[in-house]
């Protein structure tokens, strides 16, 4: 078996160790199901920088919220494009009017890199869920020359790779670093989404705009094109919620607890007893762990609530635990790697509630009218042979 940084397969994919490697030997191994950071052991030195930096090797710090509350964006169109209320959006645009440096994933040029966030336009490109693995692959040297030329940075991304910054940044610049971790479900490689949409006749890498939820609605748009019929549940969107489609690591996750990585946590607030026509809008939950989180919640143009954390816990098990691994996953990954496709997997997988849902979509549109060929069972069998 080849020399990993961390286990076999348990690997995030933060890839700090890539960029901490003095001698630059390690490769990120992208398999689907599972990825690894792999080292080169002739070119090795065995200084370990890579293992020192690695998330699921090191954890240090981890701390438990000393304010918890939900909220929203006091800017209405800020509000009303999240995916949930905006407060990330809120954050980012307060930091860099007080002239602070800020680092975020965006969707660009079919990808999902960590970049600086700059322009308005950076924002908007930051804004939105994004259910699939982002690439902070030489970020967190950027970070760093921000924070060696005495600016303050914020770093918003999932708690393994704000675990991963803070453990690459020298403890002597630490105290200009700002982190906002999100509460992660889990999430899979960004291969699937590809592969998914080129069965729907898209090419990721010429689309300019792509969202997986509108508020609490679940679905795929990409150029304003829902890829299901009513705007509800794509294929890809399911084995995203059924954890079908995420990597084996997910499963064990050492970040899904209570006690965070960043300074501020953010996620939905879920289980939210506000009014329903709120809820509709868009509510944030808001982990402070820190002086500095509570400062950046208190600076940024923020309507906070109070919230029940126990309530939080129980509608967010991430909070709490990782999600646990479905019974049927690895048959989904059997097929996919034979190149079978999602929704013939789902088919196999779950095939009692997908032929439900596909009687229903009979009923509601009428048999003869059916327009999106992924929910008929017949086309996919024939497809797939």
């Amino acid at each position: 078996m080849q020399k990993t940084v961390c286990e076999w397969k348990k690997c995030t994919a933060c890839k700090a160790c890539i960029e901490k490697c003095p001698k630059s030997c390690i490769a990120f191994k992208d398999e689907l199901s599972y990825c690894n950071a792999v080292i080169n052991t002739e070119e090795c030195i065995g200084c370990n920088m890579c293992k020192a930096v690695c998330p699921v090797l090191h954890q240090e710090n981890l701390k438990s919220p000393i304010d918890c509350k939900q909220g929203w964006s006091s800017n209405e169109t800020i509000r009303e494009n999240a995916s949930s209320g905006g407060i990330a959006s809120a954050i980012v645009e307060q930091f860099l009017e007080e002239g602070g440096a800020v680092y975020a994933c965006v969707f660009e040029k079919g990808a999902f890199p960590f970049t600086q966030i700059i322009s308005q336009r950076d924002v908007e490109k930051m804004r939105g869920s994004k259910y699939v693995k982002s690439d902070p692959q030489d970020i967190y040297g950027k970070i760093t020359e921000s924070l060696r030329n005495n600016q303050k940075v914020l770093f918003i991304g999932l708690p393994c790779q704000v675990q991963a910054a803070k453990n690459f940044i020298s403890p002597k610049l630490q105290e200009n670093f700002y982190s906002v971790d999100l509460i992660c479900h889990g999430c899979g490689s960004p291969e699937i989404l590809k592969k998914y949409l080129l069965k729907k006749d898209i090419d990721i890498d010429n689309i300019e705009k792509i969202r997986f939820r509108t508020k609490t609605k679940f679905g795929l748009v990409t150029e304003w094109r829902f890829l299901s019929r009513d705007g509800t549940e794509d294929d890809y969107l399911k084995t995203f919620l059924t954890g079908l489609s995420y990597t084996e690591n997910c499963f064990e996750c050492k970040f899904a607890r209570l006690s965070r990585a960043g300074d501020v946590t953010i996620g939905d607030s879920w289980g939210s007893e506000l009014p329903s026509e709120e809820q509709e809008r868009g509510i944030s939950l808001i982990l402070c762990q820190t002086a500095k989180g509570q400062r950046l919640i208190n600076s940024s143009k923020i309507h906070v609530e109070d919230v029940n954390l126990d309530r939080a816990i129980e509608f967010n098990h991430q909070l709490r635990c990782p999600m646990k691994k479905p019974k049927r996953y690895d048959v989904f990954w059997n097929g996919i790697k034979k190149g079978h496709s999602l929704h013939f997997m789902l088919l196999r997988c779950f095939p009692k509630s997908t032929i439900m849902l596909f009687v229903k979509k009979i009923k509601k549109y009428g048999g003869g009218n059916i327009i999106d060929s992924s929910y008929s069972i017949s086309f996919v069998l024939k497809e797939e042979g």
